[in-house]
């Protein structure tokens, strides 16, 4: 019988309507256990560790993403798989972040949700839920499925750190455009083994220093001086997200390539990633992207935002040379980007 062990931060999944407030509001695991009596019926030993009070998910921070990687870590030789309850709203951020700070991990670490309450009649809870546990729970040859942080979310399995959510009215809350999904759920679950991350040869490594001394600059037509300047002047700033347009272009005016030489310079870090859901950043292939490429911005290639922003915490946290933290931006860590070959 497999172990596993269920980390319930909050989020919808864990809401109640408030006759009181007209609003939703968190309930304890013990009320979204009585609304699941399914969970004693799978063959699954499992355990749980609840956050107190839950959090929403809009509050998450580094600091509790520093915390699940410590819960997983006490606990990684106890269990055979980890279920995180967690918000949809930024569940695709603490997807990624777990994955760059949980190192050689060769467990499955399943992020799950609903869009609806799991007191609501039509909830997609209950699916998620029990889903997430199974492939947790899942073995072959002695070997687990998924040795990955990921995502599962209405009959999808995706690697956590190449998903976005693009949907807050539908179950399908969840896709992830640059890299197929691990597994979808039907009748049976079918798994792409071809698809999922090799089984690591090293032992578990936490990493749990993160620099959150990132901002983001996302582009526009008729983004002006004074919006640019003030969003690269913040004190401390070590990384930029740049967010551009197709396939990593920006504005080519002058005072807009000086603005950003001039925080390169400094020795922060800017990374080009495309406002597109799909595709890569190709700095050079338009002159409006060369540019860029001179003055020093590095590509994030096919990166999601949520991974780009994560990935840059935890690099800066590593507080490495400058060379090598830029190396290791455009290098894929836990298969969150896709080189590009000449």
């Amino acid at each position: 019988m497999s172990k596993i062990l269920i980390i319930y931060t909050g989020g919808t999944v864990g809401m109640i309507f408030d006759e009181k407030t007209k609003a939703l509001r968190p309930i304890g695991f013990n009320e979204i256990r009585n609304n699941l009596p399914e969970l004693y019926r799978m063959g699954i030993d499992f355990y749980v560790y609840t956050f107190n009070p839950p959090i929403d998910s809009s509050d998450m921070h580094p600091e509790i993403w520093v915390e699940l990687a410590s819960i997983i870590e006490d606990r990684y030789d106890r269990y055979d798989g980890f279920v995180i309850l967690h918000g949809s709203d930024t569940m695709a951020f603490t997807a990624s972040a777990l994955s760059f700070m949980l190192e050689n991990l060769s467990k499955p670490v399943i992020l799950t949700g609903s869009q609806l309450p799991i007191g609501k009649i039509r909830t997609d809870a209950k699916e998620n839920i029990i889903t997430a546990m199974e492939i947790a729970a899942t073995r072959q040859n002695g070997h687990v499925m998924v040795p990955e942080v990921c995502i599962y979310f209405d009959f999808s399995l995706f690697r956590g750190n190449r998903s976005k959510k693009y949907n807050a009215e539908k179950f399908e809350a969840f896709y992830s455009m640059n890299y197929p999904p691990l597994a979808e759920a039907g009748i049976d679950i079918k798994y792409k083994r071809e698809s999922v991350l090799p089984h690591p040869q090293q032992p578990l490594k936490v990493h749990k220093h993160l620099d959150d001394n990132v901002t983001v600059l996302k582009v526009f037509p008729g983004i002006t001086r004074k919006c640019v300047e003030a969003t690269l002047s913040v004190p401390g700033l070590k990384g930029v997200i740049l967010e551009t347009f197709g396939n990593g272009n920006a504005n080519t005016q002058p005072w807009f390539i000086e603005s950003l030489k001039k925080v390169i310079d400094k020795g922060a870090i800017v990374i080009d990633i495309t406002q597109c859901d799909g595709g890569s950043v190709e700095l050079g292939k338009y002159e409006t992207s060369q540019y860029l490429k001179e003055i020093g911005v590095i590509s994030g290639h096919d990166m999601t935002f949520e991974a780009a922003i994560t990935k840059l915490m935890f690099v800066l946290g590593q507080e490495l040379p400058l060379e090598d933290t830029k190396r290791l931006i455009e290098q894929s860590l836990r298969g969150e980007l896709t080189p590009i070959t000449d």
